[in-house]
């Protein structure tokens, strides 16, 4: 009776375990592969949107951007710096022309071919520009009743752009169609680090933020022929048109147009800057397996 009893018993727990080896452990093993694929996907899904697995990537953008903030300004000051020290120092040469700068510009106009662009004054120091839109060349007080080699200078630099939208100079053409796209890319920049890291959508930020700064890095390359064309445009006609004469007042006018060019190197140095500040994240940022 022991001897039927024990066997009946090894007979049921050796069904027993197979039954589990045959049931049970497939349907484990099929749930957790199904949980592993899940968890896969849902991580796939989360590296766009996962701060936290971000963070290291967060910390070494921190460092550098304290780098670059620093490594930029200063350029910036410096191009700055060097454009009022020249301006400064060349303001108290006269040229021998003895005309103002908006007497040199309609001077250059008239003798371009332009008569609907009007030159007005402004009272904002270093102010002086073109705006193609309104056919206006607007001048700084300095530079609109200033008879020095400075004065001539910026306003001949600023004819040349008048010149430019004359004949179509394409890449005065280019940076018009482009002046509202940057506009709007400068705003974008200005707020969307913070919205970026207050929701925690960190790499569509980034990628966002490199769209912006490229296109404003864009901006400043196209600007960088348009400016050294037009301070070459200037060098020529005030010595084609004997506004200044001998090499020390050529010398001057050389020593404030090149100055100011460095400002628009500077932006655009600045710009690739934080392109690739944002963009490097995104090449070689971590992944997870």
């Amino acid at each position: 009776m022991r001897t039927d009893v024990a066997g009946q018993l090894e007979h049921l727990i050796i069904e027993s375990l197979a039954l589990v080896s045959l049931k049970k452990i497939p349907h484990k093993t099929v749930k957790i592969t199904r949980l592993s694929r899940a968890r896969k996907e849902k991580n796939r899904k989360a590296d766009l949107f996962d701060v936290g697995a971000d963070r290291s990537i967060i910390l070494r953008m921190t460092a550098l951007s304290i780098f670059l903030f620093l490594g930029t300004l200063a350029l910036s000051l410096w191009a700055t710096w060097r454009v009022k020290a020249a301006y400064s120092k060349y303001s108290e040469v006269p040229a021998s022309s003895g005309m103002t700068g908006a007497e040199v510009a309609a001077r250059i106009m008239a003798a371009s071919g332009i008569n609907d662009v009007q030159i007005v004054e402004s009272n904002q120091m270093l102010g002086d520009h073109y705006d193609p839109m309104n056919k206006t060349l607007v001048l700084s007080s300095e530079n609109f009743h200033g008879y020095s080699t400075a004065a001539v200078g910026v306003a001949a630099h600023e004819t040349g752009h008048a010149i430019q939208h004359k004949m179509a100079y394409a890449p005065l053409n280019m940076r018009m169609a482009a002046a509202g796209l940057a506009g709007y890319a400068n705003m974008a920049v200005a707020f969307l680090p913070v919205v970026g890291f207050m929701t925690g959508l960190f790499r569509p930020m980034l990628l966002v933020m490199c769209i912006a700064w490229g296109v404003i890095m864009l901006f400043n390359l196209i600007t960088l022929p348009v400016e050294f064309d037009a301070s070459n445009r200037a060098k020529k006609v005030l010595i084609d048109m004997g506004f200044i004469r001998g090499q020390g007042e050529i010398k001057a006018v050389n020593q404030v147009l090149d100055a100011a060019a460095l400002t628009y190197v500077a932006a655009f140095l600045t710009s690739l800057g934080y392109l690739l500040f944002y963009l490097l994240p995104l090449l070689t940022g971590g992944r997870r397996d």
